[in-house]
């Protein structure tokens, strides 16, 4: 893994920026993506990338939503639930789920986008424990 770090580090960079912060966000907000990704960190219980999704660029409230989303309105609120259950209960997501997404105005493309995002953020999480252990057994 240490010989691959550099290659790891760029591809990972890559996907975040895509994912989360995109030029072109297509048919989901970039706030809606800070959003989404700030849930699932937290879902994950990783304060640390919680914290650094909280200084992105985006509106103070999509953020806030994201720690309550049952309380969250519209496609926001929307989006949020399907974070949740793709991230705990990904067997539970079906066509309604998709239906319900476009709905709401996401393009295929967009629900792909969603989706892919939730799926991100827990591989950050484990890449970011794998990194820290490897730092940990140097310092040692």
């Amino acid at each position: 893994m240490r010989g691959q770090r550099a290659g790891i580090r760029q591809h990972t960079e890559g996907a975040w920026r895509e994912l989360v912060l995109p030029a072109e966000p297509g048919g989901v907000s970039l706030a809606e993506r800070a959003a989404l990704a700030l849930r699932v960190a937290r879902l994950g219980g990783h304060d640390g990338l919680a914290a650094h999704i909280r200084t992105l660029p985006v509106p103070a409230e999509a953020l806030a939503a994201a720690e309550d989303p049952v309380r969250a309105e519209g496609r926001l609120g929307l989006l949020l639930r399907y974070a949740d259950l793709v991230a705990e209960a990904p067997e539970r997501c079906g066509q309604a789920e998709i239906d319900a997404l476009g709905a709401a105005g996401l393009s295929p493309q967009d629900i792909v986008a969603v989706t892919q995002l939730i799926a991100f953020i827990p591989f950050q999480i484990r890449l970011l424990a794998g990194l820290r252990a490897l730092q940990e057994e140097a310092a040692a």
